[in-house]
C-alpha cells in the first residue's frame, strides 16, 4: 500500500464506526482513543481464569473430593447453557421453526455431554474415599441444585412437576401456591420416619421458593410446552419439533436422574434408611423416573411409554450389571 494511504475497507468500516457512534451521540474519536491505550487481551484474562482456578475448595484431606467439585462445576456451567438457550426460545418475538428446533438440539446436546461424562462420578472416584469425604458436606445435596428446578419451572406446566400421587386431587388452572407445595422433588427431601422436611430442603426453601415462584409465573404461557402448543402443536409438518422434544424429555427426565441413580448405586448402600450422604434426600424413590413419571410433554408420549417410563434404561443399565 503506498505510504499515506489507508486501505478503502478500513475507511468504510471507520465510516460505519462514526455512524454507530453518532446514533449514540458518541463521540467517535475518544472510543479509538480508548482502543489505542487498552492492553491486548489475554486468554486468562478473558475466561477469568485465575478466578476460576481458584473456586475449588475441598474439605477435607481425601484426593478424590476435587473430583467431586469439578464435576458438579461442570454440570452447574451447562445448566447455565440450557437456561441460555430456553431464555432465547421463549423470548423471540416470532418463534420460528428452525430456530426452535436449532436451540432445542443445542439443548440436547448439552445434556448428552452431561450423561454421557457422568462416568467420571460413576467409575471415577474412590467408593471409601466419596462415603468419607461425603459426610463432610451434610446437609447439602446436588438436590439443591436450583439451576436444574429453573430447567425444570421453564420446560413445562407445573402441574407436570406434582407428585404423581397427588397429581388427581390437583388441575393445572389451581393457583401457584397449591402447585408448588405438590412438587415433586419435595417428597424426595422428606424423612422417612416422620415425613418432615429435611434440613437439605428447608434450606433450599429458604433461599429459592420466591424465585421459583417468580420463574412459574414468568414462564406460564412460554415455557417450552406452551411453545410446542403455541407454535407447533396444530402444524401439518411438525415431526422433527415432536422428536427434538421427545430426545429432551428422555434426557432430562429418563437419562440424567437414572445416571445419579447408578452413582448412588455403586457408591451408597440399599437400605432404604440409608440416605444420610445425599443430604437427607430418599433417592431411592426420588431418583427412579418410573416412581416420579416426571414428563415434560406428556402428549407427545403414548400411554404405554408413560407407563413404562425410565423402564427400558433401567433393564439395560441396572438389571443387566446386578446379574
Amino acid at each position: 500500500m503506498p505510504e499515506g494511504k489507508m486501505d478503502s475497507r478500513i475507511l468504510e468500516q471507520i465510516k460505519k464506526l462514526e455512524e454507530k457512534y453518532q446514533v449514540m451521540g458518541q463521540d467517535l474519536s475518544s472510543y479509538l482513543d480508548g482502543l489505542l491505550y487498552s492492553d491486548y487481551l489475554t486468554y486468562w484474562d478473558y475466561i477469568h481464569l485465575d478466578t476460576l482456578m481458584s473456586l475449588q475448595t475441598p474439605k477435607t484431606g481425601f484426593k478424590d473430593e476435587m473430583i467431586f467439585i469439578v464435576y458438579h462445576q461442570h454440570t452447574e456451567l451447562f445448566f447455565k447453557l440450557v437456561l441460555w438457550e430456553i431464555e432465547q426460545m421463549s423470548d423471540v418475538d416470532r418463534l420460528e421453526k428452525a430456530f426452535f428446533i436449532e436451540r432445542m438440539t443445542r439443548v440436547n446436546r448439552y445434556f448428552e455431554l452431561l450423561e454421557n461424562s457422568f462416568s467420571v462420578m460413576v467409575e471415577g472416584m474412590d467408593r471409601d474415599q466419596f462415603l468419607q469425604f461425603r459426610m463432610s458436606l451434610l446437609p447439602s445435596s446436588g438436590f439443591q441444585s436450583a439451576q436444574y428446578r429453573l430447567i425444570e419451572l421453564s420446560s413445562t406446566d407445573i402441574y407436570n412437576l406434582s407428585t404423581v400421587n397427588m397429581r388427581d386431587g390437583l388441575t393445572p388452572d389451581d393457583d401457584i401456591e397449591k402447585l408448588m407445595d405438590a412438587l415433586y422433588w419435595k417428597q424426595g427431601a422428606t424423612e422417612l420416619a416422620s415425613g418432615k422436611k429435611t434440613l437439605t430442603l428447608r434450606q433450599f426453601e429458604e433461599k429459592y421458593a420466591q424465585s421459583f415462584a417468580e420463574r412459574v409465573q414468568q414462564f406460564k404461557n412460554k415455557n417450552l410446552l406452551k411453545l410446542y402448543q403455541t407454535h407447533f402443536k396444530d402444524t401439518v409438518e411438525n415431526d422433527d419439533v415432536k422428536e427434538v422434544l421427545r430426545r429432551y424429555d428422555l434426557l432430562a427426565n429418563v437419562y440424567w436422574p437414572l445416571a445419579h441413580y447408578k452413582s448412588a448405586v455403586k457408591y451408597l448402600q440399599k437400605s432404604p434408611s440409608d440416605i444420610v450422604a445425599t443430604g437427607g434426600t430418599n433417592w431411592q424413590k426420588y431418583l427412579p423416573p418410573r416412581f416420579q413419571k416426571v414428563i415434560f410433554f406428556p402428549e407427545l408420549w403414548t400411554a404405554q411409554e408413560i407407563a413404562e417410563w425410565g423402564k427400558g434404561w433401567v433393564m439395560k443399565e441396572i438389571i443387566k450389571e446386578d446379574h
